[in-house]
């Protein structure tokens, strides 16, 4: 991407339980320019996966959402994040316990801020869970990449048992109600 192009671009941060099924949701979306797995929101600098796993390292697994505001909005963004994952289970996505699986938006702006609360106080508002959304909104955190075979997990493991049954019901319910906000050549 050169510098031109890298202005018109926002970037959003979001922990959701295993990186692997949030990057697959967001990498089919229509005007997400790019999607990395990595490890935020921690106590020590650049961890490895072996390290996260154990969850005393205070790292969540998120992605950083590279997303052009042209095409979806980050409150866009936030209602696939929220309709994709369980964001009333503390330190928990289905069968993935521990504090590095929490649901945590991570803003890089003020504005991200408070679209979040907003965001966050109206599902309360209407009742949209059964229980209290338990989502954290944290200021940014420093980023670090996962390793390389993290990255693009789904789409080059599709035949896997945990793609099957755990991210393709996710890719399932984005493509039945948000299939006018996706990238036609997913």
């Amino acid at each position: 991407m050169d510098k031109q192009n890298k202005s018109l671009v926002e970037t959003a941060i979001f922990a959701g339980g295993c990186f692997w099924c949030t990057e697959a949701v967001f990498q089919r979306l229509n005007g997400v320019v790019e999607v990395l797995s990595g490890y935020t929101g921690g106590a020590i600098k650049n961890p490895a996966y072996r390290e996260i796993c154990t969850g005393r390292t205070g790292h969540a697994e998120a992605i950083k959402i590279t997303f052009d505001p042209s095409k979806v909005s980050y409150v866009e963004l936030l209602e696939v994040f929220f309709a994709t994952h369980d964001p009333t289970t503390l330190n928990r996505q289905g069968n993935d316990v521990g504090s590095q699986y929490r649901s945590e938006v991570f803003y890089t702006s003020e504005e991200q801020k408070e679209q979040a609360e907003k965001f966050i106080a109206l599902l309360e508002k209407e009742n949209i869970y059964d229980s209290p959304i338990v989502t954290a909104i944290t200021e940014e955190k420093p980023f670090y990449l996962a390793e390389e075979e993290h990255q693009n997990y789904y789409n080059d493991h599709r035949q896997q048992p945990y793609c099957q049954f755990i991210i393709d019901p996710k890719i399932k319910k984005l493509n039945t109600y948000f299939s006018k906000k996706l990238n036609t050549t997913s």
